[in-house]
């Protein structure tokens, strides 16, 4: 299940990206929000967080030139703890339930706020059925599929 809460972070968060307009990365909502790079780092970091449970040490994600190396980031992190999973490495001081209700609930959060964050840019994301999206565990890079259940009624379509 949490392999496939990560496939479903990596899907949500391209959904919300994929077709931004380039100046998207800086967009600002105003009153000190983070924009949607440094918000995209930030979930990185908490990611980096999540993957100390399973390697020890700490991590800190440093802000990266370009939104496209922000993502190149995040989507690698996403990995390195399937791969944690899928080995079977013990996680220390917490349990799955803990790393599903913190910092991966947290960062699905997060790719909410980035779908907001469209909407309020000027350049909302297109609605889904997300029950019939193309999520699998296998699937965790930038490259995401289409939508599978676009809805056909979208009202507020630009």
């Amino acid at each position: 299940m949490l392999r496939h809460f990560l496939a479903a972070l990596a899907y949500r968060t391209q959904k919300a990206l994929r077709g931004a307009p380039s100046e998207f990365a800086a967009f600002s909502a105003g009153n000190r929000t983070r924009t949607p790079k440094d918000l995209v780092r930030h979930m990185s970091s908490v990611l980096g967080y999540a993957r100390t449970f399973f390697i020890g040490g700490s991590y800190q994600a440093h802000p990266l030139e370009t939104m496209e190396d922000e993502i190149v980031r995040f989507h690698s992190l996403l990995g390195d703890i399937a791969k944690n999973l899928d080995n079977g490495t013990p996680m220390a001081g917490i349990s799955e339930e803990q790393l599903l209700q913190g910092p991966l609930s947290d960062v699905m959060t997060h790719a909410g706020q980035l779908a907001m964050l469209r909407r309020l840019a000027g350049a909302p994301v297109a609605p889904e059925n997300f029950v019939f999206a193309d999520v699998r565990h296998d699937c965790l890079g930038p490259d995401q599929p289409p939508p599978a259940a676009p809805d056909a009624d979208w009202p507020e379509r630009p």
